[in-house]
Protein backbone atom coordinates (compact mmCIF):
# COMPACT_ATOMS: atom_id res chain seq x y z
CA UNK A 1 0.00 0.00 0.00
CA UNK A 2 2.64 2.99 -0.78
CA UNK A 3 1.99 6.12 -2.56
CA UNK A 4 4.23 9.58 -3.40
CA UNK A 5 4.96 13.40 -3.02
CA UNK A 6 1.14 14.72 -3.60
CA UNK A 7 -0.39 13.72 -0.07
CA UNK A 8 1.05 16.36 1.88
CA UNK A 9 -1.81 18.56 0.69
CA UNK A 10 -4.14 15.91 0.68
CA UNK A 11 -6.88 14.50 3.16
CA UNK A 12 -6.39 10.47 3.88
CA UNK A 13 -9.04 7.51 4.70
CA UNK A 14 -6.58 5.06 5.53
CA UNK A 15 -7.32 2.27 6.34
CA UNK A 16 -4.78 0.73 8.23
CA UNK A 17 -5.88 -3.12 8.72
CA UNK A 18 -2.13 -3.72 7.77
CA UNK A 19 0.83 -3.44 9.04
CA UNK A 20 0.44 -2.17 12.94
CA UNK A 21 3.20 -4.25 14.14
CA UNK A 22 5.58 -1.70 12.32
CA UNK A 23 4.73 0.18 15.73
CA UNK A 24 7.05 -1.99 17.63
CA UNK A 25 10.23 -1.76 15.25
CA UNK A 26 12.80 0.04 16.77
CA UNK A 27 12.45 3.71 16.48
CA UNK A 28 16.37 4.93 17.77
CA UNK A 29 18.32 4.30 21.16
CA UNK A 30 17.11 7.49 22.83
CA UNK A 31 15.68 7.58 25.88
CA UNK A 32 12.75 9.17 24.16
CA UNK A 33 12.13 6.82 21.60
CA UNK A 34 12.85 3.59 23.37
CA UNK A 35 9.81 5.08 26.04
CA UNK A 36 7.09 5.80 23.07
CA UNK A 37 8.57 1.86 21.92
CA UNK A 38 7.38 1.09 25.09
CA UNK A 39 4.39 2.93 25.34
CA UNK A 40 2.82 2.02 21.69
CA UNK A 41 3.91 -1.74 22.59
CA UNK A 42 1.55 -1.18 26.41
CA UNK A 43 -1.23 0.37 24.27
CA UNK A 44 -1.01 3.43 25.87
CA UNK A 45 -1.54 5.24 22.50
CA UNK A 46 -1.54 9.05 24.13
CA UNK A 47 1.75 9.24 25.51
CA UNK A 48 2.81 7.39 22.49
CA UNK A 49 1.56 9.82 20.60
CA UNK A 50 3.34 12.83 23.13
CA UNK A 51 6.23 10.74 22.76
CA UNK A 52 6.16 10.32 19.01
CA UNK A 53 5.77 14.06 17.97
CA UNK A 54 8.77 15.34 18.60
CA UNK A 55 10.67 12.62 17.30
CA UNK A 56 8.59 13.19 13.91
CA UNK A 57 9.50 16.54 13.73
CA UNK A 58 12.90 16.13 14.43
CA UNK A 59 12.69 13.86 10.70
CA UNK A 60 12.71 10.24 12.49
CA UNK A 61 10.96 8.24 9.75
CA UNK A 62 9.87 5.27 11.86
CA UNK A 63 8.60 8.28 14.55
CA UNK A 64 6.48 9.54 10.99
CA UNK A 65 4.80 6.48 10.48
CA UNK A 66 4.02 5.27 13.29
CA UNK A 67 2.76 8.99 14.24
CA UNK A 68 0.65 8.66 11.45
CA UNK A 69 -0.71 5.23 12.29
CA UNK A 70 -2.28 6.99 15.39
CA UNK A 71 -3.75 9.71 13.39
CA UNK A 72 -4.96 7.70 10.90
CA UNK A 73 -6.76 4.68 13.30
CA UNK A 74 -7.82 7.61 16.15
CA UNK A 75 -5.04 6.11 18.65
CA UNK A 76 -4.10 8.69 21.25
CA UNK A 77 -4.93 11.27 18.89
CA UNK A 78 -8.14 12.65 16.97
CA UNK A 79 -8.79 10.58 13.90
CA UNK A 80 -7.17 12.94 11.55
CA UNK A 81 -6.42 11.69 8.44
CA UNK A 82 -4.95 14.80 6.84
CA UNK A 83 -2.69 14.16 9.75
CA UNK A 84 -2.03 10.76 9.24
CA UNK A 85 -1.44 11.83 5.40
CA UNK A 86 1.62 14.32 6.25
CA UNK A 87 3.49 12.09 8.40
CA UNK A 88 3.18 9.31 5.79
CA UNK A 89 4.34 11.39 3.58
CA UNK A 90 7.48 12.62 5.67
CA UNK A 91 7.97 8.77 6.22
CA UNK A 92 7.83 7.84 2.47
CA UNK A 93 9.55 10.70 1.23
CA UNK A 94 13.06 9.61 3.32
CA UNK A 95 12.47 5.58 1.78
CA UNK A 96 10.47 4.48 4.55
CA UNK A 97 8.76 1.21 3.26
CA UNK A 98 5.94 0.92 5.48
CA UNK A 99 4.91 4.27 4.75
CA UNK A 100 5.19 3.87 0.61
CA UNK A 101 3.39 1.17 0.77
CA UNK A 102 0.43 2.58 2.97
CA UNK A 103 0.28 5.36 0.83
CA UNK A 104 -0.70 3.29 -2.21
CA UNK A 105 -3.19 1.57 -0.55
CA UNK A 106 -4.55 5.06 0.09
CA UNK A 107 -4.49 5.76 -3.79
CA UNK A 108 -5.63 2.76 -4.78
CA UNK A 109 -8.82 2.86 -2.17
CA UNK A 110 -9.40 6.21 -2.91
CA UNK A 111 -9.41 6.99 0.83
CA UNK A 112 -8.81 10.39 1.28
CA UNK A 113 -7.01 10.79 -1.98
CA UNK A 114 -8.42 11.08 -5.55
CA UNK A 115 -8.56 7.42 -6.45
CA UNK A 116 -5.64 6.76 -8.83
CA UNK A 117 -3.86 3.59 -9.60
CA UNK A 118 -1.27 4.70 -11.58
CA UNK A 119 -0.37 7.07 -7.91
CA UNK A 120 -1.15 3.73 -6.45
CA UNK A 121 0.88 1.22 -8.42
CA UNK A 122 4.21 4.00 -8.58
CA UNK A 123 3.74 3.90 -4.31
CA UNK A 124 3.43 -0.07 -4.39
CA UNK A 125 6.77 -0.38 -6.88
CA UNK A 126 8.87 1.37 -4.37
CA UNK A 127 7.53 -0.63 -1.51
CA UNK A 128 7.76 -3.59 -3.35
CA UNK A 129 11.37 -3.01 -4.88
CA UNK A 130 12.22 -2.76 -0.64
CA UNK A 131 10.70 -6.63 -0.71
CA UNK A 132 7.46 -5.54 1.02
CA UNK A 133 5.42 -8.57 -0.25
CA UNK A 134 2.52 -7.36 -0.15
CA UNK A 135 3.15 -4.62 -1.94
CA UNK A 136 4.98 -6.55 -4.41
CA UNK A 137 1.58 -9.05 -4.50
CA UNK A 138 -0.67 -5.78 -5.06
CA UNK A 139 1.52 -4.50 -7.73
CA UNK A 140 0.88 -8.13 -8.90
CA UNK A 141 -3.09 -7.48 -9.17
CA UNK A 142 -2.58 -4.15 -10.82
CA UNK A 143 -0.58 -5.58 -13.67
CA UNK A 144 -3.33 -8.20 -13.62
CA UNK A 145 -5.99 -5.99 -14.31
CA UNK A 146 -4.00 -3.21 -16.00
CA UNK A 147 -4.99 -1.20 -13.42
CA UNK A 148 -2.63 1.75 -13.04
CA UNK A 149 -0.03 0.23 -15.60
CA UNK A 150 -0.24 -1.79 -18.80
CA UNK A 151 -1.96 -5.37 -18.53
CA UNK A 152 1.06 -7.21 -18.81
CA UNK A 153 0.00 -11.11 -17.38
CA UNK A 154 3.65 -11.92 -17.23
CA UNK A 155 5.22 -9.02 -15.19
CA UNK A 156 2.22 -9.74 -12.71
CA UNK A 157 3.39 -13.30 -12.75
CA UNK A 158 7.13 -11.85 -11.47
CA UNK A 159 5.36 -10.18 -8.51
CA UNK A 160 3.19 -12.45 -7.33
CA UNK A 161 6.33 -14.97 -7.40
CA UNK A 162 8.55 -12.56 -5.91
CA UNK A 163 5.82 -11.98 -2.82
CA UNK A 164 4.90 -15.41 -2.65
CA UNK A 165 8.50 -16.93 -2.39
CA UNK A 166 8.94 -14.58 0.66
CA UNK A 167 5.55 -16.95 2.15
CA UNK A 168 3.09 -14.58 1.56
CA UNK A 169 -0.39 -16.57 1.65
CA UNK A 170 -2.13 -14.31 -0.78
CA UNK A 171 0.70 -14.06 -3.58
CA UNK A 172 0.49 -17.98 -3.01
CA UNK A 173 -3.08 -17.88 -3.67
CA UNK A 174 -2.94 -15.68 -6.46
CA UNK A 175 0.24 -17.55 -8.56
CA UNK A 176 -1.37 -20.55 -8.06
CA UNK A 177 -4.49 -19.01 -9.66
CA UNK A 178 -2.33 -17.84 -12.88
CA UNK A 179 -1.10 -21.45 -13.14
CA UNK A 180 -4.33 -23.22 -12.93
CA UNK A 181 -5.64 -20.31 -15.71
CA UNK A 182 -2.01 -20.24 -18.14
CA UNK A 183 -1.98 -16.44 -17.55
CA UNK A 184 1.72 -15.54 -18.04
CA UNK A 185 2.78 -18.71 -18.17
CA UNK A 186 1.72 -21.83 -19.34
CA UNK A 187 -1.58 -23.60 -17.92
CA UNK A 188 0.20 -26.38 -15.14
CA UNK A 189 -1.93 -27.69 -12.44
CA UNK A 190 0.36 -29.71 -10.60
CA UNK A 191 1.87 -26.36 -10.26
CA UNK A 192 -0.70 -24.49 -8.92
CA UNK A 193 -1.87 -27.32 -6.62
CA UNK A 194 1.86 -26.42 -5.59
CA UNK A 195 1.79 -23.26 -4.75
CA UNK A 196 -1.99 -23.25 -2.97
CA UNK A 197 -0.97 -26.29 -0.47
CA UNK A 198 1.37 -23.33 0.82
CA UNK A 199 -0.93 -21.14 1.15
CA UNK A 200 -3.57 -23.12 2.32
CA UNK A 201 -1.37 -24.54 5.42
CA UNK A 202 -0.93 -20.82 6.45
CA UNK A 203 -4.61 -21.15 6.93
CA UNK A 204 -5.34 -19.18 3.60
CA UNK A 205 -9.39 -19.47 2.77
CA UNK A 206 -9.36 -19.23 -0.65
CA UNK A 207 -6.68 -21.77 -1.09
CA UNK A 208 -8.40 -23.99 0.59
CA UNK A 209 -11.49 -23.82 -1.12
CA UNK A 210 -9.54 -23.74 -4.29
CA UNK A 211 -7.83 -26.96 -3.25
CA UNK A 212 -11.20 -28.41 -2.42
CA UNK A 213 -11.98 -28.44 -6.07
CA UNK A 214 -9.50 -29.46 -7.16
CA UNK A 215 -9.46 -32.63 -5.67
CA UNK A 216 -13.47 -32.87 -6.04
CA UNK A 217 -12.96 -33.16 -9.50
CA UNK A 218 -9.22 -34.54 -9.93
CA UNK A 219 -7.12 -31.49 -11.51
CA UNK A 220 -3.31 -31.92 -10.61
CA UNK A 221 -4.21 -34.25 -7.86
CA UNK A 222 -6.20 -37.63 -8.02
CA UNK A 223 -9.67 -37.17 -7.67
CA UNK A 224 -10.32 -37.49 -3.57
CA UNK A 225 -14.00 -36.37 -2.19
CA UNK A 226 -12.61 -37.04 1.15
CA UNK A 227 -9.74 -34.58 0.83
CA UNK A 228 -12.08 -32.15 -1.03
CA UNK A 229 -14.04 -32.16 1.86
CA UNK A 230 -11.32 -31.65 4.09
CA UNK A 231 -10.20 -28.63 2.76
CA UNK A 232 -13.60 -27.17 1.75
CA UNK A 233 -14.33 -27.69 5.64
CA UNK A 234 -11.43 -25.68 6.64
CA UNK A 235 -12.48 -22.77 4.04
CA UNK A 236 -15.84 -22.97 5.26
CA UNK A 237 -15.03 -22.39 9.14
CA UNK A 238 -13.29 -19.19 8.42
CA UNK A 239 -16.68 -18.25 6.18
CA UNK A 240 -15.93 -18.75 2.81
CA UNK A 241 -19.38 -19.27 1.25
CA UNK A 242 -18.72 -20.88 -1.91
CA UNK A 243 -16.68 -23.44 0.44
CA UNK A 244 -19.68 -23.71 2.69
CA UNK A 245 -22.27 -24.28 -0.18
CA UNK A 246 -19.81 -26.86 -1.90
CA UNK A 247 -19.93 -28.30 1.90
CA UNK A 248 -23.60 -29.03 1.65
CA UNK A 249 -23.55 -30.43 -1.57
CA UNK A 250 -20.79 -33.22 -0.56
CA UNK A 251 -23.08 -33.90 2.84
CA UNK A 252 -25.97 -34.14 0.60
CA UNK A 253 -24.36 -36.76 -1.65
CA UNK A 254 -22.31 -38.34 0.59
CA UNK A 255 -19.12 -37.64 -0.97
CA UNK A 256 -16.33 -37.73 1.35
CA UNK A 257 -18.22 -37.69 3.94
CA UNK A 258 -21.38 -40.11 5.68
CA UNK A 259 -24.57 -39.02 3.75
CA UNK A 260 -26.27 -36.37 6.42
CA UNK A 261 -28.84 -34.14 5.20
CA UNK A 262 -29.29 -32.22 8.68
CA UNK A 263 -25.52 -31.26 7.87
CA UNK A 264 -26.62 -30.35 4.17
CA UNK A 265 -29.26 -28.55 4.74
CA UNK A 266 -27.48 -26.39 8.11
CA UNK A 267 -23.94 -25.24 5.55
CA UNK A 268 -26.66 -24.38 2.72
CA UNK A 269 -28.28 -22.00 5.50
CA UNK A 270 -25.69 -20.46 6.71
CA UNK A 271 -24.23 -20.09 3.07
CA UNK A 272 -27.80 -18.08 1.93
CA UNK A 273 -27.15 -16.51 5.47
CA UNK A 274 -23.11 -15.51 5.03
CA UNK A 275 -23.48 -14.44 1.33
CA UNK A 276 -25.39 -11.69 -0.43
CA UNK A 277 -24.72 -13.00 -4.08
CA UNK A 278 -28.17 -14.00 -5.89
CA UNK A 279 -26.34 -16.62 -7.27
CA UNK A 280 -24.87 -17.94 -3.71
CA UNK A 281 -28.85 -17.20 -2.54
CA UNK A 282 -30.24 -19.54 -5.41
CA UNK A 283 -27.85 -22.42 -5.01
CA UNK A 284 -28.73 -22.40 -1.72
CA UNK A 285 -32.04 -22.16 -2.07
CA UNK A 286 -31.85 -25.24 -4.02
CA UNK A 287 -29.81 -27.44 -1.84
CA UNK A 288 -32.40 -26.48 1.22
CA UNK A 289 -35.09 -27.19 -0.99
CA UNK A 290 -33.45 -30.45 -1.92
CA UNK A 291 -32.25 -31.98 1.00
CA UNK A 292 -35.45 -30.58 2.83
CA UNK A 293 -37.72 -33.20 0.85
CA UNK A 294 -35.61 -36.24 2.33
CA UNK A 295 -36.39 -34.55 5.98
CA UNK A 296 -39.20 -34.28 8.45
CA UNK A 297 -40.37 -31.30 9.76
CA UNK A 298 -38.69 -31.85 13.49
CA UNK A 299 -35.48 -32.38 11.56
CA UNK A 300 -35.54 -29.51 9.56
CA UNK A 301 -36.44 -27.06 12.45
CA UNK A 302 -32.99 -28.69 14.38
CA UNK A 303 -30.99 -28.61 10.85
CA UNK A 304 -31.96 -24.81 11.03
CA UNK A 305 -31.05 -23.91 15.15
CA UNK A 306 -27.48 -25.91 14.44
CA UNK A 307 -26.45 -23.10 11.60
CA UNK A 308 -27.78 -20.79 13.83
CA UNK A 309 -25.96 -21.44 16.20
CA UNK A 310 -22.65 -22.35 14.23
CA UNK A 311 -23.40 -18.39 12.85
CA UNK A 312 -23.28 -17.26 16.45
CA UNK A 313 -20.12 -19.50 17.45
CA UNK A 314 -18.45 -17.71 13.65
CA UNK A 315 -18.27 -20.72 12.25
CA UNK A 316 -16.11 -23.56 14.35
CA UNK A 317 -16.89 -26.32 15.78
CA UNK A 318 -20.18 -26.94 13.34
Amino acid sequence: MSQRIKQLLLVSVCLFALIMQVMADSLSDSESALDAERALDAGDYAKAAKLLRPLAGQGLAQAQLNLGLLYAQGNGVPQDYKEAVKWHCLAAEQGNANARFNLGLMYSQGNGVVQDYTEAAKWYRLAAEQSIAEAQDNLGNMYSKGSGVPQDYKEAMKWHRLAAEQGFANAQTNLGAMYYSGQGVAQNYHVAVRWWEQAAEQGHAKAQFNLGLMYAVGNGVPQDYKEATRWYQLAAEQGHVKAQLNLAVMYGNGQGVVKDYALAYMWAYIAAANGANDEIQKLSTGIQTFVAKQMNAGQIAEARELAKRCIENKFKGC
